[in-house]
């Protein structure tokens, strides 16, 4: 559980980081079902609707940048999204009823993990209101050197930045206001866990280390933020609830709002859909 000043200093920052979260054996599990899929990758040339292929993947030496909604692959990965100690922790900071609306597995192999432009998760699935967060569980010691998640603390109060080129979403801040100040990486060992707020601006350098980073990442949302892009089905919708009750009657905030849309020119991961941009932060 977390201590008061460590909440506080969530809400005031827009991200924290906790250590020892999972056990070593968890820890373990994690890297050895993430090791078996990145070899199964050797078998495809191209993106799938799971895989997220880095540029130089072959069969050969397969790279894997993005593993696509993992708890659907694999129980290890579903059991982590409802993991009590994270559960837990997340109720402190957005209530006890708690939906997912996605997860991902990023990869930043050594050497070569490719990077993401600075972004705003609002950017991408905006709500009725921003009691939303993402937990990324450290697979290995996530560090600068090797890609850490880069946060602007401070960010989750201000702006919801332009993420469009030519007057399409390009999943990457493209705004003349925006300047990437005060960046804190977020070195956090295996088995600990990072959080950032859905509107903290963050991103991610290439790993230019001999260290892999794997970060595990869970979208947390309180059950009475509803999607401005539709909820859809009630059945499915609340299929994704975690912890606690549904609700039909979404709490409304006066945020600062910009849809995804026009939709992105190439879409299939945010890797795919940043590559578009003109003015990159990382060369890739």
């Amino acid at each position: 559980m977390l201590t008061q000043q460590q909440v506080e200093f969530y809400h005031e920052n827009g991200y924290l980081t906790v250590d020892k979260v999972l056990s070593d054996a968890e820890v373990a599990d994690l890297q050895r079902v993430t090791d078996e899929f990145v070899q199964k990758a050797a078998a495809f040339t191209d993106h799938t609707d799971f895989y997220d292929l880095e540029p130089g993947h072959t069969a050969h030496d397969p790279q894997v940048r993005r593993l696509k909604s993992p708890i659907d692959h694999h129980d290890v990965y579903r059991s982590t999204i409802e993991h009590d100690g994270i559960l837990d922790i997340v109720a402190q900071l957005i209530g006890d009823d708690i939906r997912t609306n996605g997860n991902k597995l990023n990869m930043k192999s050594a050497d070569y993990g490719s990077p993401v432009e600075w972004h705003q998760d609002w950017s991408f699935y905006p709500h009725t209101n921003d009691d939303i967060l993402a937990v990324g569980v450290c697979i290995d010691e996530m560090t600068e050197a090797n890609g850490a998640l880069l946060v602007i603390p401070g960010s989750h109060k201000g702006p919801t930045y332009d993420h469009h080129q030519d007057g399409r979403f390009c999943g990457a801040v493209n705004d003349p206001d925006f300047t990437p100040d005060n960046v804190v990486a977020l070195e956090v060992p295996a088995g600990g866990i990072s959080i950032h707020h859905v509107r903290t601006l963050h991103g991610s350098a290439p790993n230019y280390s001999g260290a892999p980073r794997r970060l595990l990442l869970f979208q947390y949302v309180a059950a009475d933020a509803w999607p401005l892009t539709g909820a859809g089905d009630w059945d499915a919708f609340n299929g994704n609830l975690l912890r606690g009750e549904p609700t039909n009657v979404p709490r409304m905030a006066d945020l600062p709002v910009r849809m995804p849309l026009p939709g992105p020119v190439r879409g299939g991961s945010i890797y795919e859909t940043q590559s578009v941009l003109e003015n990159k932060t990382w060369a890739r």
